[in-house]
């Protein structure tokens, strides 16, 4: 049995478990990132895009308004703009967010989009090699940022404010 994650909308197994602390989401959609993390954390070929796995996710599960929340969607938004529209290569997109999190005082609420995007998680989560995982989470941080689509200027200034 399946229901939709009530955060980002897709079907994921009708299970009990553990969630994340803030990124709210279904016990089912956090178990199939936890093992798409497992994937990327064991085998050097799936890691590629790891940084974009973490903030597609993190940003298809805001959560509620909390300083937390509103630095975590400001710092994962900030990394997608960094890689999908500044061509920044992944650790650099690691090291400025970093640096970013200490500009968090000028962060908002950004209130999240009404439909996060036609890809989940689960487009992930089906990959049968490293190749189609790498593509699939390319295509779900595309799909993730242009939900936000929105708030980009804002978030283009945050960045440009902590350059």
């Amino acid at each position: 049995m399946s229901v939709s994650c009530f955060s980002c909308g897709t079907p994921v197994p009708d299970i009990d478990g553990p969630v994340h602390r803030y990124m709210d989401s279904s016990p089912g959609c956090w178990a199939l990132f936890g093992e798409i993390l497992a994937r990327e954390y064991s085998d050097y070929a799936y890691a590629a895009h790891h940084r974009l796995s973490v903030d597609a996710y993190a940003v298809q599960h805001p959560g509620k308004p909390s300083p937390q929340t509103i630095a975590s969607v400001a710092v994962h938004l900030a990394s997608l703009c960094l890689a999908l529209e500044r061509g920044a290569p992944m650790d650099h997109a690691t090291r400025f967010m970093q640096k970013f999190t200490k500009h968090k005082s000028m962060f908002f609420w950004l209130e999240p989009p009404s439909h996060m995007g036609p890809l989940t998680v689960l487009d992930v989560w089906k990959a049968e090699d490293a190749g189609s995982h790498t593509r699939a989470v390319s295509e779900w941080a595309s799909s993730a940022w242009s939900a936000w689509e929105k708030h980009h200027d804002q978030v283009r200034k945050w960045i440009d404010a902590c350059t």
